[in-house]
């Protein structure tokens, strides 16, 4: 058993309540590999935010448990070394499918976990939410939920539509389950391609898909129900329309590649919503900039001399989300 606390990680709680008061979100961004999390890691310090470091369950395979866990750690420290004395990184399990998964997380290090049992009927939802929640408040390990489903691709995370999250079932399903925080669906989606072209109007002037609005009704409903109670927003990238250029102009093929506006996260941001997913944008600034690279040096294939400048995009792109969408600039401490 491996305590967070020993890795110098914090779990979301008091973020979560500072966040909800003051009206802003954490950003929660996935990663894989170690230039994203040197990028999470360096945007977080330069812009004084909380963060929340996230990986799925394939992204825990694909970095090894042992190494991801000595990986936080070096986040910590790394946050430290670039002039930050207390550093806020939560280390979070994203779509926890099982019990077992979310307890070898637990005790492997993590600080947060999310049990998913959101294509699960309602009271088996709440069964293996309340077992995770159980077992992750012995160590003071903060639980997310799911109530709702996402539409979308993402990792092991998919399903062909979405159902709005019922605002009548949110304070029995919290109420019985225990979670600190709860995943809510208002019409955002998992992976690049959020949205089919017949959902979307096209801008008569640029072809671009203008993607339908979130179900701020719903949203409003659920506050109404849990007033002050965290809320968490999936499948929030924006999908950048300058990345999807650049890769599409570079032998990549994403067309009606489509995400959330970043002006409705805005609005989410100030609400109840305290924590916002951000993964699939990540990973088109990465891929932009190694395939730009690549067209402007043919010649190069040491992987530090196209991994640079993603990473310095991945930055670019954390520090824009900190400070113009979810507000959490200067809000350590």
């Amino acid at each position: 058993m491996v305590s967070y606390k020993e890795l110098g990680l914090v779990n979301t709680r008091e973020m979560f309540a500072k966040a909800v008061k003051g009206g802003y979100a954490i950003p929660a961004f996935n990663f894989n590999t170690m230039e994203q999390m040197q990028a999470i890691v360096q945007a977080s310090v330069e812009t004084k935010s909380p963060v929340i470091m996230q990986v799925s369950k394939g992204a825990r395979k694909y970095a090894n448990p042992t190494i991801l866990r000595y990986m936080a750690q070096g986040a910590v420290e790394y946050a430290k070394e670039l002039g930050c004395e207390k550093p806020e990184i939560v280390l979070h399990l994203d779509h926890g499918d099982s019990f077992e998964t979310c307890k070898s997380c637990i005790d492997s290090g993590f600080s947060s976990v999310m049990i998913d049992g959101s294509s699960l009927p309602y009271e088996e939802n709440i069964a293996v939410t309340k077992k995770v929640v159980e077992y992750a408040h012995r160590y003071d390990v903060t639980v997310e939920a799911e109530l709702g489903v996402l539409a979308g691709v993402e990792d092991e995370v998919e399903a062909e539509e979405s159902h709005y999250t019922k605002p009548e079932e949110v304070i029995d399903f919290s109420t019985r389950t225990g979670c600190d925080s709860l995943a809510i669906s208002i019409g955002t989606s998992h992976g690049a391609y959020k949205f089919k072209p017949e959902q979307c109007t096209r801008d008569p002037e640029t072809g671009l898909l203008i993607p339908p609005p979130l179900a701020f009704d719903v949203l409003e409903a659920v506050e109404q129900k849990l007033p002050g109670f965290p809320i968490v927003l999936h499948g929030s990238s924006s999908v950048p329309q300058e990345y999807v250029k650049i890769i599409n102009t570079h032998g990549g093929k994403l067309p009606d590649a489509v995400g959330i506006p970043e002006e409705q996260l805005r609005k989410a941001a100030k609400s109840a919503v305290c924590k916002i997913n951000i993964d699939s944008d990540s990973r088109l600034a990465m891929t932009a900039a190694i395939r730009l690279h690549f067209a402007e040096h043919p010649e190069h294939f040491d992987p530090r001399q196209y991994l640079t400048p993603a990473r310095d995009e991945m930055k670019k792109l954390y520090m824009h989300k900190i400070v113009n969408v979810l507000g959490s600039d200067g809000k350590l401490g």
